[in-house]
């Protein structure tokens, strides 16, 4: 299946990338400018990268992207409008990924799921991490 970019009214709200999904040579799907980076590493055996790190810089984040990879189950990601209107669900199973780039989302868990999720920090906790919005779907049964 591959990668899938999903957009609404000409903004991209995520990126997925299917289980099915494979590339030749390392391949970042995110467009270089955006604040997190969403892609795939290959290489041939016998690939060596030499030891290394990364430069440090001050940034200025203004938006905050979230990842989730799928290591069980099954979940649908719900992608509302900035006017809270539901216009797609996702449904991820093991293996696929998604970044999460603008808008407002949720979960909906169909079979006992499990995900990695990485996101920018810091975390402030559960109290301050998240902004509920009223959505047209707040039973979120689709």
């Amino acid at each position: 299946m591959g990668l899938e970019l999903i957009e609404n009214n000409g903004v991209r709200y995520a990126e997925v990338i299917w289980h099915d999904t494979q590339v030749e040579q390392t391949t970042f799907f995110s467009p270089p400018g955006s604040s997190f980076q969403f892609g795939l590493l290959a290489h041939k055996a016998g690939f060596v990268e030499a030891a290394h790190y990364h430069h440090s810089e001050a940034k200025i984040i203004t938006d905050l992207q979230q990842m989730f990879i799928v290591q069980r189950g099954i979940v649908g990601v719900q992608l509302y409008t900035d006017a809270g209107d539901l216009f797609r669900e996702v449904i991820l199973k093991k293996g696929d990924a998604i970044v999460l780039i603008h808008g407002i989302h949720g979960i909906r868990v169909i079979e006992d799921m499990q995900c990695i999720s990485v996101k920018q920090g810091p975390f402030k906790g559960p109290d301050l991490d998240k902004i509920f919005v009223e959505t047209e779907n707040d039973d979120t049964s689709i």
